[in-house]
């Protein structure tokens, strides 16, 4: 059951939309991305809970195919660790204010 705090269908591709990855190739039949590397993910995931706050799951919705949910959860840990997000009481991960 769908709380109303969780990311809707409409809302995951919205955001998967608005991931930069570097192109390598591009032609009329194929793009071909790197996969983010450790610190350019985290980037990608701040900018994601500047939109929101959000959980490890509805993370890892918005960025399957690019990155593991262990990825996700090393990039998380190092946000938490450079004071940058926090984790609420509702277990959400919340962007801190500079």
């Amino acid at each position: 059951m769908k709380t109303s705090n969780e990311l809707d269908p409409v809302e995951i591709q919205e955001l998967a939309r608005r991931v930069r990855l570097r192109i390598l190739h591009e032609d009329d039949d194929v793009v071909l991305l790197t996969a983010p590397n450790d610190e350019e993910l985290a980037s990608i995931v701040r900018e994601l809970l500047s939109y929101k706050p959000m959980n490890l799951k509805e993370i890892h919705q918005i960025l399957s195919g690019i990155a593991s949910e262990d990825k996700i959860r090393k990039a998380l840990n190092m946000l938490l660790d450079r004071g940058e997000i926090y984790i609420s009481n509702d277990g959400k991960y919340v962007t801190t204010v500079l």
